[in-house]
C-alpha cells in the first residue's frame, strides 16, 4: 500500500504526533494528500521542551493547528515504579487520553509513526497501540527510517538529519522510581551537552550518577572535554562517567 491509497482509505485521522522525523513525515504526507488530519501532541514530563518547541514548530509551518494535551504522567503508580515493560503501561495511557480528546473532536481513526525499521519484537508500546486499534501507516506501507529521512530531505525540510529521540524516562533503569526531579537533572544536563556541539547523545542514570553515551566520532571530543563537562554537569550529577560503549 502507498502514504496516498492509506490516506484515500482514512481521510479523516488524528495522529499521535511528537515532532519527530516519522511523525513530522507523517503529518506532511497527509496534508500532500488531502486527508483531515488533526496532530495530538500529549505533553508530559517525560519530554524535553525543545520536543514540544520542534513540534510547535513544523504544525506552524504546515499551517497546521496542533492540539495540546497536558497529561501528568507522573499519577500513574506503575510508570513511575519503572517495571520492565513501563513503555506499555506509558503508551496506554497517552494514547487512552488522545482517543478520548480525538473522539470528541470527530476523529475515530488514530495513526502513529511506527516506521518499518521500528523493531516491534523490543518494543512493548506497541502491543498497547495494538490493542487501542492504532494504526501505523509507514509501517503499514513498508517506509523505513532511511526513507523517511531521504524523503524530507528531497522536499527540503531540515528536520531530516534530526536524531532519534526517546523519551527521558529511558534514562532511567527500570526499578529505579521516576521523579519529576530526576527527570529535569537529565534533561538540563542534555542541555549542557547539547549547547557543547554534542550530537545523537544520552544521559543515563547510574546507581545516582551520570553515565555520558555520545556517538562514536565524538567519543575523544568527550574526552579532551572532560573538565568542562564534569564543572557544567556537577550541579545536577554529583559523579560522572563516560561511557566507552559508544551509540
Amino acid at each position: 500500500m502507498e502514504l496516498k491509497e492509506f490516506f484515500t482509505k482514512y481521510p479523516k485521522v488524528a495522529l499521535g504526533f511528537s515532532g519527530g522525523v516519522d511523525s513530522a513525515f507523517l503529518l506532511y504526507a497527509a496534508k500532500k494528500y488531502g486527508a483531515d488530519i488533526c496532530p495530538y501532541y500529549v505533553k508530559t514530563v517525560f519530554q524535553p521542551r525543545f520536543e514540544y518547541e520542534d513540534a510547535l514548530k513544523f504544525c506552524n509551518m504546515l499551517g497546521i493547528e496542533m492540539k495540546l494535551i497536558e497529561y501528568d504522567i507522573l499519577s500513574d503508580h506503575i510508570i513511575t515504579k519503572n517495571v520492565e515493560n513501563r513503555c506499555y503501561y506509558c503508551k496506554k495511557a497517552l494514547f487512552s487520553v488522545l482517543r478520548r480528546h480525538a473522539l470528541r473532536d470527530g476523529y475515530d481513526i488514530l495513526i502513529d509513526g511506527t516506521n518499518a525499521s521500528d523493531d516491534i519484537s523490543d518494543r512493548p508500546g506497541i502491543k498497547a497501540l495494538t490493542e487501542l486499534s492504532v494504526l501505523s501507516p509507514l509501517r503499514i506501507c513498508g517506509l523505513t527510517k532511511d526513507k523517511i529521512r531521504a524523503y524530507l530531505k528531497e522536499e527540503g525540510f531540515c528536520i531530516w538529519s534530526k536524531p532519534a529521540y526517546a523519551c527521558l524516562a529511558t534514562r532511567i533503569p527500570h526499578e529505579t522510581a521516576i521523579t519529576e526531579t530526576l527527570l529535569r537533572r537529565v534533561e538540563y544536563a542534555e542541555d549542557i551537552l547539547k549547547d557543547m556541539g554534542f550530537l545523537d547523545f544520552r544521559i543515563r542514570v547510574y546507581e545516582g550518577c551520570a553515565r555520558i553515551q555520545v556517538r562514536k566520532e565524538q567519543f575523544l571530543t568527550a574526552a579532551e572535554k572532560r573538565g568542562e563537562l564534569v564543572k557544567r554537569l556537577k550541579p545536577y550529577f554529583e559523579t560522572i562517567f563516560l561511557d566507552m560503549n559508544t551509540r
